[in-house]
């Protein structure tokens, strides 16, 4: 297996590359890095757990409805200048939250950063993985979304003790500049794409069988089935909760009478994990296809909420990320080539700005679900039972799906 990938890194190490820096670079407006600056952030605009996760649901809602139509970009214009705009947008963000002064400015500083970091910056990554290596697709994905790994793995950290010395503002601000000067890195490692792309166009263009461009659905074509809408729950599932448990690492340490730092600080096993299992389900989806490896993806993130139930005691902080992590493997690498497989490459990026908008919507929906219940009073290993049995139900689905035909018409 790991030959394999090593032939693969060999043959295509820039574009390769590519991938994996813009995978860590949106680090920067994923949740598991905004969430550890949450408690800072909470304190000084004196808000609780509900409203700090209204104000980041909002800001994400707003970002999952332009996702719609701003990851579509992809198709229509140079990869090159798409990753432009990402990257300095992003960078643009991080320096707005760096200054905020207002509630109203922490929901615009929001939307950037889950638009241009969770959104359009990971969206390139990993779309043009999935779009420009179709024989290799599983290792494409996997390899770049190790980059997803690294900074789970690295940056809550870092932003802890950057906290501590810098403080929560000057630490975004070095962030900012960071992410701009990486925009040369990455247009360097894009050196060669146009000749990438017209062979990529040439492929794609060609007739199949019976005449005709095979397996290239459009997005109406897509929403015209009833198979999209059965996966919907699956797709739901792990944006809304492990959102939700990365949102609120204080509130976890909190109900398991943990400190804070032993929850962050550990955040290593999820990403050895998530690498580990995102390096595996590459190798398994090229053999086997997305359709037989991805519908128990749900499972590990299933049995690690209901870790979470079981003991107070601080080594179960690392089943439940490593479980966690296990499914994030699966789900970084499995539904992104999923979506190729079922519909095709040509229209991919509009395809994935819709599946992403979803996911991203889901994702405001967590800290703001999770947040609200909490505020109600009611248990954190209620809550955690609570979801468990949600992606019960979204496993159940998926199966049955992936099983059924294709009703749209191409």
């Amino acid at each position: 297996m790991l030959i394999d990938y090593w032939h693969f890194a060999r043959a295509h190490p820039r574009f390769l590359g590519f991938g994996f820096l813009l995978a860590f670079l949106s680090s920067a407006g994923q949740t598991y890095v905004i969430g550890v600056f949450g408690p800072e952030i909470q304190s000084e605009f004196e808000l609780d757990s509900g409203s700090w996760g209204r104000i980041y649901m909002m800001g994400t809602l707003i970002s999952a409805l332009v996702i719609n139509w701003s990851g579509s970009l992809i198709d229509r214009y140079d990869l090159r200048l798409f990753t432009a705009i990402s990257l300095i947008g992003l960078s643009v963000a991080c320096f707005l939250m760096s200054s905020v002064t207002t509630p109203l400015m922490l929901i615009i500083a929001i939307f950037m950063l889950r638009q241009f970091g969770q959104g359009l910056t990971s969206h390139a990554a990993i779309t043009s993985m999935a779009r420009y290596h179709e024989a290799d697709r599983g290792k494409a994905i996997a390899l770049a979304a190790i980059g997803f790994a690294f900074g789970e793995a690295a940056l809550p950290l870092l932003a802890v003790f950057a906290i501590e010395i810098w403080g929560w503002r000057d630490t975004y601000a070095a962030v900012s500049v960071v992410i701009l000067a990486s925009l040369a890195i990455a247009l360097w490692l894009l050196k060669g794409h146009s000749q990438r792309h017209a062979s990529h166009a040439a492929k794609t263009n060609q007739p199949g069988d019976n005449g005709n461009i095979k397996f290239n659905y459009n997005r109406r074509q897509m929403l015209s089935e009833r198979r999209f809408y059965l996966m919907l729950p699956a797709m739901i599932a792990p944006s809304l909760i492990m959102t939700a448990m990365f949102f609120f690492p204080a509130e976890i340490a909190k109900a398991k009478g943990w400190s804070n730092l032993w929850v962050t600080g550990n955040y290593w096993v999820y990403s050895i994990t998530a690498v580990a299992v995102t390096i595996s389900s590459g190798v398994l989806i090229d053999r086997y296809t997305a359709r037989r490896v991805v519908p128990t993806f749900l499972i590990p993130l299933t049995l690690s909420l209901l870790s979470l139930t079981l003991s107070d005691q601080a080594f179960m902080v690392w089943p439940f990320l490593f479980l966690m992590g296990a499914s994030a493997g699966l789900y970084f690498t499995g539904l992104s080539a999923l979506w190729a497989e079922l519909y095709g490459a040509r229209h991919l990026g509009a395809i994935k700005s819709l599946t992403n908008a979803v996911m991203v919507f889901s994702s405001a929906l967590g800290p703001a679900l999770v947040g609200t219940l909490l505020n109600e009073g009611i248990a954190f290993s209620s809550i955690c039972l609570l979801l468990a049995g949600a992606c019960i139900f979204a496993t159940a689905l998926l199966v049955y799906t992936l099983r059924t035909p294709s009703s749209a018409r191409v």
